[in-house]
């Protein structure tokens, strides 16, 4: 079983490089497109190899072994790096930090676009260590999108941007003991509070996550073009009061996932 599972493994990781390939056979045959699909989206990859491990497992060492196994997994992270990504992304949360980092852009000097994807680039990422890195990298991939990741803007560019994105995120958490999965793994153990994580790493981390946005938004500077104006139907702001709902759920979600006591006693 060992040898089977390690094999799926190895599959998987294949088929997480050669997912594009099933987007192309999607559109090549029409008739099994839902299926292509399902098998091209990166996301769903060890999801699709893990039911598959189950099923066979459940032939080679028997169905009660199967369900058994299955039960002693804890589902507890995934779960959570699914829920907080959801509500990271609703609607009221984005365009609360929207507003409130175009107004940190009209203030401050030069255009505003430009300091609008150095904010998305350094300072949302730094809230990773509040919100957790799942959270932080939803939000700034999708304010980011419309500004950098479109067509104006060179692909070469495009590809340093989300690298800077991803290098922000991984370390932009560790002004906590709580944000960054590497550092939750040994914080406990190794008696890391969040006082001690931000004057050993953190604060450089920071500075590591001001350099990179800076470089490469200074690269990126005279593509950048103001987002288009929304339709008007488009245009309706959520009320605050809707966006603090969302905003305290989402702070519910972190603090029940890593501090559990406040909730629990």
């Amino acid at each position: 079983m060992e040898t089977i599972g390690a094999v799926l493994f190895a599959i998987a990781l294949l088929h997480t490089f050669s997912a594009k390939s099933f987007e192309k056979l999607a559109h090549r045959y029409p008739r099994h497109h839902g299926l292509f699909h399902l098998l091209g989206e990166v996301e769903v990859v060890f999801g699709f190899w893990a039911f598959v491990l189950v099923v066979v497992m459940a032939f080679v060492a028997g169905p009660q072994n199967a369900i058994a196994y299955a039960e002693t997994q804890q589902y507890t992270e995934p779960l959570f790096v699914f829920v907080v990504m959801v509500v990271a992304a609703s609607r009221p949360v984005l365009e609360f930090v929207q507003r409130v980092l175009a107004t940190i852009a009209r203030l401050a000097p030069g255009r505003s676009e430009v300091m609008l994807a150095w904010l998305g680039l350094s300072v949302v990422p730094l809230t990773g260590s509040l919100i957790t890195e799942p959270a932080a990298m939803t939000i700034a991939a999708l304010m980011l999108a419309p500004l950098v990741f479109r067509d104006p803007m060179p692909e070469w560019l495009k590809y340093g941007a989300l690298g800077v994105l991803f290098v922000n995120v991984s370390i932009g958490g560790t002004l906590t003991s709580y944000a960054a999965p590497p550092v939750l793994m040994v914080a406990g153990t190794w008696q890391w509070d969040s006082a001690f994580m931000a004057a050993q790493f953190g604060w450089k981390a920071a500075l590591a996550v001001f350099v990179n946005a800076t470089v490469v938004t200074l690269l990126m500077r005279r593509h950048l073009v103001a987002e288009p104006p929304r339709a008007a139907a488009d245009a309706a702001a959520v009320p605050l009061f809707v966006c603090a709902i969302h905003l305290a759920f989402l702070a519910a979600v972190v603090l029940l996932a890593h501090h559990p006591v406040l909730f629990l006693g």
